[in-house]
């Protein structure tokens, strides 16, 4: 079985899943359908301070928004942004988005699966093309900002990378524009929230 065959079988499944209390909509990548937690209203919230502090910098006819489908059926991966910045003329689509049209995607960091933000979708994005990825952690209150697709071992990979604490500004630098993210006010999970006993 190829693996556009496999993604392809995947996808059916997940267009016919409906996802459990407590779960949220499933991605695809390595030939595997990946459950995640449904995000905490910090995860949101800080999905919702970043969008809306975006969408007053951004050109004209470009978004931030949340929570959409991306694909790459050849690469055999779908992903869902946290939140992702695109042109929104991209988005009158009936089927996932083109991640080539994704200027730049950001994570907020789940305490329950970390490894899929820092370890698989930095694999995963360069290889779709998208030029600018951020991790915000509201675990341990940090941000990485990775840009500049290279190739490295033969595939796609990001070739800087910056990790600083909240306090410390965003700049992300695009040939559209320089956008600045403020983190000063971006809030740590609760030890609830991760899972943890209150001290």
């Amino acid at each position: 079985m190829t693996q556009q065959t496999l993604y392809r079988r995947l996808r059916a499944m997940r267009d016919h899943f409906t996802p459990p209390p407590g779960l949220a909509w499933p991605e695809i990548s390595d030939g595997k359908i990946v459950m995640m937690m449904s995000p905490r209203p910090r995860h949101q919230f800080t999905a919702k301070w970043v969008s809306r502090q975006l969408d007053g910098q951004l050109p004209e006819g470009y978004f931030a928004f949340e929570a959409t489908d991306t694909d790459d059926e050849g690469l055999g991966k779908l992903r869902v942004p946290d939140l992702l910045v695109c042109p929104g003329e991209a988005m009158q689509t009936d089927g996932p988005l083109d991640p080539r049209e994704i200027l730049l995607a950001i994570e907020i960091v789940s305490p329950s699966n970390p490894e899929n933000d820092y370890r698989d979708k930095t694999r995963d994005y360069p290889a779709m093309g998208i030029p600018h990825y951020l991790i915000l952690d509201p675990r341990d209150g940090t941000w990485t900002y990775q840009w500049g697709i290279v190739r490295a071992e033969g595939r796609p990979a990001y070739d800087n990378r910056l990790h600083l604490p909240y306090g410390e500004p965003v700049t992300v630098a695009t040939d559209l524009g320089t956008w600045k993210i403020e983190t000063d006010d971006l809030p740590r999970y609760s030890a609830k929230d991760m899972g943890l006993s209150p001290e």
